[in-house]
């Protein structure tokens, strides 16, 4: 049976239709992928690969868009994207238009930091000269962390082994999710403005960026540094650095050793 003349797509007119179809379907969507062979040539368009360990998709982000992106994209990267499905009638390739690109998870995460802390450097927030000394003796300590972590079994311990007689305050706080960072921020200014204490130690175990992120809040570094009682910061591992280190008076690798740093 031969089919009508009616019947017959020429390769152009069918790619239309599948276009058609797949922007109609998919207005706007959300993928989040892993870069790869990621081409930027002359003309200031993107071109990359969005993959996953299964499958991967053809993408695109044209000049307009492209210029206003706050990072460099390169292979092997993370991200969030946002655009429309479509098919470049010419090949006949299933591919993505994006009007938006941003880093995923921890990479947004390390960038937002590393931009604050630019900022606050440039304000002196962490000048060497603004820092307060620790002083020779400490006989009251305020303790801010979580009353069920790691961190301050490690702080007790030490404290209790080393030097019995100093007199320490556990001021239990929440030390990661949504409300941890204006909860440790109250308890800093409530424990400096009671006047109580020599040293005031804020401290958590290790984690990811994302677990440690309420030790990069803004406010609390704002107050560690405003603060008149010397700060101590102790959070995470020795590889771990966040906002609360930079801004403190002085900065322990572990909770263990801010113990040892602050009695005999």
């Amino acid at each position: 049976m031969q089919p009508r003349s009616n019947d017959i797509f020429t390769p152009s007119q069918l790619n239309t239709l599948a276009r058609d179809l797949l922007e109609g379907s998919f207005p706007a969507i959300w993928v989040e992928a892993e870069l790869g062979s990621v081409a930027r040539p002359a003309s200031g368009h993107l071109y990359f690969t969005l993959k996953d360990a299964r499958a991967q998709l053809r993408a695109a982000m044209f000049r307009m868009k492209a210029q206003y992106l706050k990072f460099v994209p390169r292979e092997g990267m993370r991200v969030l994207v946002r655009g429309k499905v479509t098919l470049y009638d010419a090949r006949g390739e299933y591919q993505m238009v994006l009007d938006h690109m941003e880093e995923a998870g921890e990479g947004a995460l390390r960038r937002a930091f590393e931009e604050l802390k630019a900022r606050l450097e440039a304000e002196g927030l962490f000048d060497p000269a603004r820092k307060r000394p620790m002083p020779a003796h400490v006989q009251r300590l305020a303790v801010i962390t979580s009353p069920t972590g790691a961190a301050v079994r490690d702080v007790l311990s030490v404290l209790g082994r080393r030097f019995p007689l100093l007199e320490v305050d556990l001021l239990p706080t929440l030390v990661q999710g949504s409300s941890a960072a204006a909860q440790i921020t109250r308890l800093l200014q409530a424990a400096d403005a009671s006047g109580r204490y020599d040293v005031i130690l804020l401290t958590r175990g290790g984690g990811s960026l994302e677990d440690l992120w309420a030790f990069n809040d803004e406010a609390l570094a704002r107050a560690i540094a405003a603060s008149r009682t010397p700060v101590v910061s102790a959070v995470g591992h020795e590889t771990d650095f966040s906002l609360s280190d930079f801004a403190a008076d002085l900065r322990a690798p572990t909770p263990s050793v801010a113990a040892e740093l602050l009695v005999p």
